[in-house]
């Protein structure tokens, strides 16, 4: 008999023993999509920090903004790769995936951004959000400059540094708990729906 890898090395609370809004989250997730990201449950044994991470992800990555939701995604998968996080590699990958509606994308910015099938402008964008993820310290006017002359405000700028420096807390999380992807997203944004 085989079993199923674990969710994460920490516990992970049934939905019964999660508290109600927690537990309508997951359900209204797992209705939308058809399965229960483990993110989800892996955070959940922590309920004040799940509510305080998805508050915080739902403001970075669903709100109207001068970043295309695909290229919030685009920010997620760079600097996740970097930090050699798989768990959201594979769940962010499929997410560009299906934003971007382009089966390579994820793959091509997750192996090396610099030779994507991208725009200089979103080069641009991963080159900063990069530094951000990497070496904050070392951010200056030229960082700036360059965004500007790639037509990014001062709005847009603060949406790149957010998202990845958010996701570089994600990264660290997820590869300490051990989160495991889920199988459903290996294939998300592959092959066009029938």
């Amino acid at each position: 008999m085989t079993t199923s890898p674990a969710v994460s090395r920490f516990p992970v609370p049934s939905l019964g023993q999660m508290p109600d809004d927690i537990r309508t989250r997951i359900v209204g997730v797992q209705e939308k999509s058809g399965f229960v990201p483990n993110v989800f449950l892996a955070l959940a044994a922590r309920p004040d920090e799940f509510r305080a991470f998805f508050a915080y992800h739902d403001a970075l990555m669903e709100k109207d903004s001068g970043l295309s939701k695909a290229e919030r995604e685009m920010i997620v998968v760079a600097t996740s790769a970097a930090n050699q996080c798989q768990y959201c590699v594979i769940a962010h990958g499929a997410i560009l995936r299906i934003r971007a509606k382009n089966p390579q994308i994820a793959d091509q910015i997750a192996v090396n951004y610099r030779k994507a099938d991208i725009s200089p402008r979103q080069k641009a964008m991963l080159d900063f959000a990069m530094k951000v993820s990497r070496s904050a310290e070392t951010v200056g006017d030229a960082d700036f400059d360059t965004l500007k002359a790639h037509g990014f405000n001062d709005d847009d700028v603060w949406d790149i540094t957010a998202v990845a420096a958010f996701f570089a807390l994600s990264n660290r999380m997820a590869n300490v708990t051990a989160m495991r992807p889920n199988d459903e997203f290996y294939l998300m944004g592959r092959l066009p729906k029938p």
